[in-house]
């Protein structure tokens, strides 16, 4: 084993960790106050469920050695037949489970996004036992166990995902969608004004999540290598570019860049970039960067002309990044893979089975998880408790005194 190798998958691993809290405030600022403290538990939920479920048997399910292509097998429950010095290539296997539970928990944190200010704290919760269980344990296997009984996309389809553009962002963005559709809009959707109450936070959650990022994508070369050097660049440059794009489409269709805009740019630069960090030039990743920055700020838009109610845009960031990532490395990957380096349309047409193959199964799976949800114990909170506010309904707590703040005429006027 390379104590360097480990040391960065260690490192790598805490960098994807404060991916979640980060997160957690890029999302809480895109909220009203009144749900703010709701928006960011349900990321913190994550961090509380999934590591349990991890080593009692969602590890072995994505990585044991006794899979099948589908599912991994039972030899790793509970962590069984692991010990401190047995080996994942060049690092401990400890590390590589951590490193993966990582990952597991910020995908299952993304969907919170998509049903903002609606849901039952408990309901959510159980949402995550059942949702990471059968649908990111099962997608993780496919997308990153490549053993000798591997994943089907990672070995027999050899689709391109460097860091989990399917597992994790189309899976997640999807999921979101199914989602939407299940709780319905808001109320007072497209009435009221339900703009982001903490632009600060929302621009230190990109930050956060920007720097963990790094983890994320040249962590998964697993090693302290030029590949992870090659993704450290490719990640910086496509978000970049990312932002530049977003700024632009803003700049031609509104006359003003915001800030909302730039710090949206930098995570749909960030999940286009995922699938392709060590498949892409850094030229080809500046490329990638600008095309998703624009699409995805045109993106963002689709959930009013087809009314569906993707509160802050996971739908629109992370779905739709996640697709333009994993497709265009049919086109950019270098080596003669890609068309424009002299490969030809094969890579793309494993692109698109990988990627459209993950967005149906966790589409439909996350549909019906939450309509069982929605008819047993129910999924959404009532209208009158939505209008109060979900922190002060699921919580008993608010994020801001504003009595104390305005005075105690505040919650006579209902400031």
């Amino acid at each position: 084993m390379d104590t360097g190798d480990t040391a960065w998958i260690l490192a790598s691993s805490a960098l994807v960790l404060l991916m979640t809290p980060g997160l957690a405030f890029f999302y809480g600022g895109m909220v009203r106050s009144k749900t703010v403290l709701n928006m960011m538990m349900m990321s913190f939920m994550g961090l509380a469920i999934v590591p349990v479920l991890w080593v009692l048997y969602g590890y072995s399910f994505a990585f044991s050695p006794g899979g099948n292509g589908l599912l991994g097998g039972f030899e790793r429950l509970g962590l069984n037949n692991i010990a401190v010095d047995t080996a994942y290539g060049t690092i401990p296997e400890y590390v590589f489970v951590g490193f993966q539970l990582m990952f597991a928990i910020i995908t299952v944190a993304l969907i919170s996004g998509a049903i903002a200010d609606r849901a039952k704290f408990g309901a959510w919760a159980l949402f995550i036992v059942i949702w990471v269980s059968v649908v990111y344990f099962p997608v993780a296997h496919w997308v990153f166990d490549f053993g000798d009984n591997g994943g089907w996309i990672a070995t027999k389809l050899e689709a391109l995902d460097f860091a989990g553009g399917t597992a994790v962002h189309i899976n997640a963005g999807a999921a979101g969608l199914a989602l939407a559709l299940v709780l319905g809009k808001r109320t007072g959707w497209k009435r009221d004004p339900m703009r982001p109450h903490n632009l600060p936070f929302v621009l230190l959650g990109a930050g956060l999540l920007w720097f963990g990022w790094i983890g994320f994508n040249a962590g998964s070369a697993v090693g302290a290598n030029g590949l992870a050097g090659l993704a450290l660049v490719n990640t910086t440059v496509a978000t970049g570019a990312a932002i530049l794009g977003w700024l632009l489409v803003e700049a031609i269709r509104d006359k003003k860049a915001t800030s909302l805009g730039g710090a949206s740019g930098a995570i749909a630069g960030l999940v286009a970039i995922t699938p392709a960090a060590g498949a892409l030039s850094p030229v080809g990743s500046i490329a990638l960067g600008v095309i998703a920055g624009a699409l995805c700020a045109l993106a963002v838009g689709l959930k009013y002309k087809f009314g569906y109610d993707d509160s802050l845009d996971v739908v629109g960031v992370h779905l739709v990044g996640g697709l333009i990532g994993t497709l265009l490395i049919g086109f950019l990957a270098t080596g003669d893979i890609g068309l424009f380096y002299g490969g030809d349309l094969s890579q793309l047409g494993k692109q698109a089975v990988a990627a459209f193959v993950v967005l149906g199964y966790s589409f439909v799976l996350t549909y019906i998880i939450g309509k069982l949800i929605d008819m047993t114990i129910g999924f959404r909170i009532s209208e009158e408790d939505e209008v109060l506010g979900i922190d002060q309904v699921e919580h008993l707590e608010t994020a801001y005194d504003e009595a104390g703040i305005l005075g105690g005429s505040a919650l006579k006027t209902g400031v």
